[in-house]
């Protein structure tokens, strides 16, 4: 290319050197403009790394005589003319022509252009920093979050594989096998259902004392292969940890311990998919220590509402009202930031699919639907709390804040009612058809009336 009679023009940023290209306009034509193939200039404005999900950094501009030079934004194509959705960062705007800017690709090498920061540590838990509102809007369209990678459902997941090994490496040296073919088979390849129990599932006769399954009730033990079972033990060995010392069930731990444990692989693998997936997202979005309330939260609640409503002789594990508190918080998220969204209505629809899906699947043995449910809802008041919501108005921030002081006591109420009512009174006395809502009436499980329990 011929040389230009124009000397590269300097700017110093930061003790940052920046030579801008050399323009030559004897050779000026239609795709030596922004946003073109070929031209030196088609980037402007538009390089940007995902690293910088937090920070927006300062642009470089051309001097007034340099804009001289180029011709008026009206005769730019129109995607050129919105190729940047921030505009004017650095203060400097032109009434004539549209900023060029060059977006440092690396900003992690400027600290000094990042956004200050609140130094109150309420401030950076709840919200997402303070940073330019459009910045915000943008990174919200592209799916950047707060932070880069989900840690905390990196742990999660290695915790419950490592997790779900215990349980086959318990069910092999009982049964001989990893996997409970005989006396009952497990469709999801795991362990068996007395294994499942004594690792930490969810079993009401564990927990408290339950007049139709006391501690002294017979059952099959671990290592029992025959149908009808040949070795038989009492609830109280089953459930394990120490038994109960002569006192009534209260093994209360079992609200939460279910949620790192899995039915069998194919159990494992969906719940997996499901949180690498989903909740990752989530994480990035919301931050890890918001993520971590509400996953756990949404988890140990559908324990509790699945333990109230749930046949009680039928166990219970799973990560997945844990997931579907992650899978409620994309609600949250999709009602605060409608307009930002893509096709918000066809996104509206695919999610009500999702979640029909979801509590289709929580029929299947082991899984429990009120696990699900009562994850949800609790996702949805715990994300309200937490999920970073930009409100670009004064009404709308009216409104997300008057939504969170709700959620607050809705949540603590709903966590005592139900947990109050778990331990003082019958359930299906106030609801007997809610068991409907997790049980499909079959004669094997007697159409889920009674326990749910073969006692022998």
């Amino acid at each position: 290319m011929a040389t230009s009679g124009y000397q590269d023009h300097h700017v110093d940023h930061f003790g940052d050197s920046f030579h801008a290209p050399q323009y030559q306009p004897t050779e000026y034509g239609k795709n030596d403009y922004l946003g073109v193939e070929g031209n030196p200039y088609s980037d402007l404005g538009r390089s940007r790394s995902q690293n910088s999900d937090r920070y927006l950094t300062p642009s470089h501009h051309l001097t007034q005589s340099e804009y001289s030079q180029y011709p008026s934004q009206t005769h730019l194509p129109e995607d050129a003319q919105d190729a940047s959705l921030v505009k004017n960062a650095a203060g400097f705007s032109h009434s004539k022509y549209q900023d060029l800017e060059y977006a440092d690709p690396n900003p992690n090498d400027h600290p000094q252009t990042r956004a200050p920061e609140s130094s109150n540590p309420l401030t950076k838990f709840l919200a997402s920093g303070k940073y330019p509102l459009e910045q915000r809007i943008e990174d919200k369209k592209r799916g950047i979050g707060r932070q880069r990678h989900p840690f905390v459902v990196y742990l999660l997941t290695v915790v419950m594989i490592a997790v779900f090994i215990y349980e086959l490496v318990l069910n092999a040296r009982e049964q001989g096998n990893p996997f409970s073919f005989k006396p009952v088979v497990n469709p999801m390849l795991g362990p068996s259902s007395p294994a499942l129990i004594h690792v930490g599932a969810r079993f009401p006769p564990c927990m408290k004392f339950v007049e139709a399954v006391p501690p002294t009730t017979n059952f099959a033990c671990m290592n029992n292969t025959a149908l009808p079972p040949d070795r038989i033990c009492t609830v109280e060995e089953v459930c394990g940890f120490g038994g109960f010392h002569g006192k009534n069930p209260n093994q209360s731990f079992r609200f939460i311990t279910p949620i790192f444990l899995h039915a069998g692989i194919i159990h494992l693998l969906l719940n997996m998919l499901a949180q690498y997936t989903l909740s990752g997202q989530i994480e990035r979005e919301m931050g890890s220590g918001g993520f971590i309330i509400t996953y756990f939260a949404a988890g140990i609640f559908g324990n509790v509402l699945g333990g109230n409503f749930s046949l009680v002789g039928v166990p219970s594990v799973g990560a997945s009202g844990a997931i579907f508190g992650t899978l409620a918080v994309t609600w949250v998220d999709l009602f605060a930031h409608w307009k930002y969204h893509y096709r918000p209505v066809r996104r509206l629809i695919f999610m009500i699919i999702e979640l029909l899906i979801g509590i289709a699947i929580g029929y299947i043995p082991y899984v429990d639907n009120f696990a699900h449910i009562g994850g949800f809802v609790m996702g949805l008041l715990i994300g309200v709390i937490f999920y970073p919501v930009i409100s670009t108005t004064k009404r709308h921030r009216l409104i997300t804040w008057g939504f969170r002081l709700a959620a607050i006591p809705l949540a603590i109420i709903l966590y005592v009612v139900l947990i109050r009512n778990f331990y003082t009174s019958d359930p299906y006395a106030a609801c007997s058809g809610c068991r409907y809502l997790s049980c499909i009436p079959t004669k094997a499980n007697n159409h889920c009336q009674g326990t749910g329990l073969t006692t022998f």
